[in-house]
């Protein structure tokens, strides 16, 4: 707020590309802050993206054991994807990653969180969907990157919001995701439709690709 108490709106007075990738794009831009100032802010541009906290009737998560090279080792993750097929739905793409990842399908899917991932740098939003009404289907040919070495494993809700407590899963969606799941099955809760708006999904990245 200002001083006088009205909220202010941070135009952007000029930007400029700083590189522009296949995933993701960086850009400048100078914003005025409330007191007048310009100040410059750097944006990682992102497509935004999906994952799948998918729970079967035993109330066991389908995990994946993924290496991210940022990081430099293994970690716990749920199937995801970027949205990357330009006029794809969410739910669709989300779909297609269970069947990739995890060589699952799904009867019932629903919203259970929307995450901004790192708000202060990036507009990046991942939209994770619940799954349920699980069956078994072929998983395609991953090639030789790092999803070919992919594991996966059922990994009981109770087990997995322990390691998140533990820091054994340190994914910030995953996390929240695991924790959603929790509290949904937890009490009377339910999940928002698969179609429920998506206010932060990200459009700037796609809107590039598209010209």
């Amino acid at each position: 707020m200002n001083a006088d108490g009205q909220r202010h709106d941070f135009p952007v007075q000029s930007n400029k590309d700083v590189y522009v990738g296949h995933v993701m794009a960086l850009r400048s831009d100078e914003v005025v802050m409330p007191g007048g100032r310009v100040a410059v802010r750097e944006i990682l541009e992102h497509p935004g993206a999906v994952a799948v906290a998918a729970l079967d009737a035993e109330d066991r998560l389908m995990m994946i054991y993924q290496y991210r090279h940022p990081v430099r080792r293994r970690l716990w993750e749920l199937p995801a994807g970027l949205l990357d097929v330009a006029g794809e739905d969410p739910v669709a793409t989300a779909a297609r990653e269970l069947e990739e990842e995890a060589g699952l399908a799904a009867t019932e899917w629903s919203v259970l969180v929307d995450v901004a991932s790192s708000p202060g740098f990036s507009d990046e939003s991942v939209r994770v969907y619940l799954a349920r009404g699980l069956s078994e289907v072929s998983r395609p040919d991953l090639g030789d990157d790092e999803e070919a070495d992919l594991t996966h494993r059922w990994i009981p809700l109770t087990v997995a919001v322990r390691m998140a407590l533990a820091g054994e899963i340190v994914n910030g969606i995953t996390v929240a995701a695991v924790l959603a799941t929790h509290a949904v099955c937890g009490a009377a809760r339910a999940a928002r439709p698969a179609d429920a708006p998506w206010t932060d999904r990200p459009t700037r990245f796609a809107q590039r690709s598209a010209h």
